[in-house]
């Protein structure tokens, strides 16, 4: 398992060794994995160093944290804020702690905000979740530069892939179901008001295949296509949905779906390089069965969203 941000995952790192070991210039090879000269020789030196096991990632963590809390100080920090809700500015006065360290250490044991917490039992509970499938569902575009045939800069290098004049962009509707997780995505040349309605008349199908029989309300940013759309207002009336937007300059609001967004480029748009945008295209019906039926959720204890359609009144830990 390679960092989040690295350019290169361990099967990249072996194949920019067997390129330089081949005769190549370092340099030449770096240009075409679209990495530095430094980072190439980097690699190089560690292989030479540790072999094979010098390619896998090292851990972040300190060998020793000298100037960590001890862990009995941390257990009062932690029964102050369950049995009395104090903060940090009261917290640090009675254990001699500076507040700084006292929410260093309540945000390591998720009890930065008392509004995570039950308040009766002081018990750590998810912030927002509505309490049935269909309740509300969240929508988003999200825009993708378009894939020129033969690949961009991830397949060609960063000269020979520069962006294509002309391409383009996919837009990829994405509607997301508050309490199960189920996600459908469908990919559009466009976002616009009639293009936003047939994807939440599709979508609505989708949920209703799936056991979500109902949707009542539907969450949105303020794109035009949501505020003023005729044809997307004839959707929500057809599917007996109310429509809600989200606070300007605010996308936490929409928070479930721009995660998941960030899934969709994580294990999809951006999980290898490919070769043509039909290639991306027709990959993205996989990852959403992978999504939906079998990839883990931590929100849901390890479960599909799948498990909690099926299982709505379901608690995961």
């Amino acid at each position: 398992m390679s960092h989040r941000n690295a350019r290169l995952t361990v099967h990249g790192r072996q194949l920019l060794v067997d390129r330089v070991g081949s005769g190549r210039p370092v340099a030449h090879v770096a240009a075409e994995m679209g990495i530095s000269r430094a980072t190439a020789h980097k690699w190089i030196r560690r292989w030479r160093c540790e072999g094979e096991s010098g390619l896998v990632d090292r851990s972040s963590r300190p060998h020793r944290t000298p100037h960590r809390t001890p862990a009995t100080v941390e257990d009062r920090v932690c029964r102050l804020r369950r049995e009395r809700k104090l903060g940090p500015a009261r917290i640090g006065p009675v254990l001699g702690l500076p507040a700084s360290t006292v929410h260093r250490v309540l945000t390591r044991h998720g009890l930065n905000r008392l509004a995570w917490m039950d308040k009766s039992t002081g018990t750590v509970i998810r912030r927002y979740e509505r309490d049935r499938p269909g309740e509300l569902i969240h929508v988003d575009v999200k825009k993708l530069g378009r894939i020129p045939d033969g690949g961009g800069h991830k397949v060609r290098g960063r000269d020979a892939g520069r962006p294509v004049r002309g391409m383009g962009f996919d837009y990829i509707h994405s509607a997301v179901d508050d309490h199960t997780r189920l996600a459908y995505s469908e990919i559009h040349p466009d976002e616009k008001v009639a293009t936003c309605a047939g994807f939440l008349r599709r979508a609505a199908a989708f949920f209703h295949a799936n056991g979500i029989t109902r949707i009542e309300r539907v969450l949105t940013d303020n794109a035009w296509a949501y505020r003023k759309g005729l044809a997307w207002k004839d959707a929500l009336n057809q599917l007996g949905a109310t429509g809600k937007l989200t606070r300007a300059y605010r996308p936490q609001t929409n928070g479930k779906v721009e995660r998941f967004n960030r899934t969709l480029l994580d294990e999809w748009a951006y999980l290898r390089p490919y070769t043509s945008n039909e290639e991306r295209s027709a990959a993205l019906t996989d990852f959403l069965h992978t999504y939906n039926y079998h990839r883990c959720h931590t929100t849901l204890g390890g479960q599909p969203p799948i498990t909690r359609v099926n299982n709505p009144a379901g608690q995961y830990t």
